[in-house]
């Protein structure tokens, strides 16, 4: 039954965000709210914002019944219609209830900055000061955690940098036609791979309704897109990318070579993570501010290759599934394996640093 839970959470959340994102279209237009292009922007005509808004409702209003339901449940007693096999997960999930909703306070809190962003850009210190400021307060007190064998203030400060590096990336990696959104959806159908099994609730079920909410957008997004996931979708996805990396099980303590799983999130997200390390090297190099956008993403250089767009999309979700098959399977080997599959990982890195070289007239 959990399989097919699982599934109709994916259809749930895909069937609001197909719907939702056309008449965020419609909204976007009607308040003025389109990318313009410019020189660093892929697309040549106006394209409506608002996106985003798509995404978040297609993954809130559905969380926000769930909570309310387990809520219900516990205080009143268990309907005879759910299988048992939920029956044990409900008490579970009723005492995360704050913490959950804390997590989806953050990602509105996201979507509101990223909204006020679209409309009239932020300086790019405002704009980190303000994620830094929604970061904090979910990390600390929604027990959002990585490295927690360090001790708490360790812990706590690469927690915080963390959910902030993630969050740029993919809001660094929204700078062509789908590229964001299938990216993420790559990432979120191994994060659910990786952790199968291993008996948690809500992170799974999150990353199905962020997998379902991501793909009714792509309807829409894929080149050529008939509207953008904007700042106010890209901080979201990236939001929830990082915090839920953070949350998910890879593997059982008594499990050999448990530790490697550690690394799953790194492997995971090595794509993303790069081309924002190398962009943000790239435009310090020349004395630009790292955070002002700029047509120097791998994506860009595809192109200026001779790639049309749809194809250096694909060809990025190709090293992105490459990259996250790898993430997959070091949960599930030993110390030889594990050296393989980083192995493997600086390879498809090296490649795409490959088919960047020797192109350094980017605008």
């Amino acid at each position: 039954m959990i399989p097919y839970a699982a599934l109709g959470a994916v259809l749930l959340a895909l069937a609001i965000s197909a719907l939702a994102t056309p008449l965020s279209k419609r909204v976007a237009t009607r308040l003025g709210m389109l990318d313009m292009p410019s020189r660093h922007k892929a697309h040549s005509r106006p394209a409506p914002l608002l996106g985003g808004s798509a995404i978040l409702g297609a993954i809130l209003g559905p969380s926000l019944l769930a909570i309310a339901l387990v809520r219900i449940w516990a205080a009143n007693g268990l309907p005879s219609w759910l299988p048992d096999e939920m029956k044990i997960h409900v008490a579970g999930a009723a005492g995360r209830a704050p913490m959950a909703l804390g997590i989806l306070l953050g990602s509105l809190a996201m979507h509101v900055l990223g909204i006020i962003d679209d409309r009239k850009a932020l300086g790019p210190w405002v704009k980190l000061t303000a994620q830094l400021a929604i970061c904090v307060p979910v990390v600390m007190l929604c027990n959002v955690h990585v490295l927690t064998v360090a001790g708490e203030p360790i812990s706590t400060i690469v927690s915080i940098l963390w959910l902030a590096l993630i969050t740029n990336a993919f809001n660094f990696l929204d700078n062509m036609d789908g590229l964001s959104a299938g990216v993420a959806a790559i990432c979120c159908a191994a994060l659910l791979a990786a952790s199968a099994g291993i008996g948690q609730l809500f992170v799974p079920a999150m990353l199905c309704l962020m997998l379902g909410a991501l793909l009714g957008f792509l309807i829409y997004n894929f080149p050529p897109a008939g509207i953008f996931m904007g700042d106010a979708g890209s901080l979201v996805v990236g939001y929830f990318l990082g915090v839920l990396s953070m949350l998910t099980t890879y593997v059982r303590p008594d499990q050999p070579y448990y530790m490697y799983g550690m690394f799953v999130p790194l492997v995971l997200l090595a794509v993303p993570l790069y081309d924002m390390l190398s962009v943000t090297v790239l435009r310090l190099r020349r004395r630009a501010s790292p955070m002002v956008g700029d047509r120097r993403h791998f994506s860009h250089r595809l192109v200026r290759r001779g790639m049309s767009v749809p194809k250096a999309v694909l060809t990025v979700y190709l090293c992105t599934a490459q990259t996250a098959t790898a993430a997959i399977l070091l949960t599930r080997v030993d110390a030889v394996g594990a050296i393989l599959v980083f192995a493997q990982t600086l390879a498809v890195i090296l490649i795409v640093a490959l088919l960047e070289s020797g192109d350094s007239k980017a605008t």
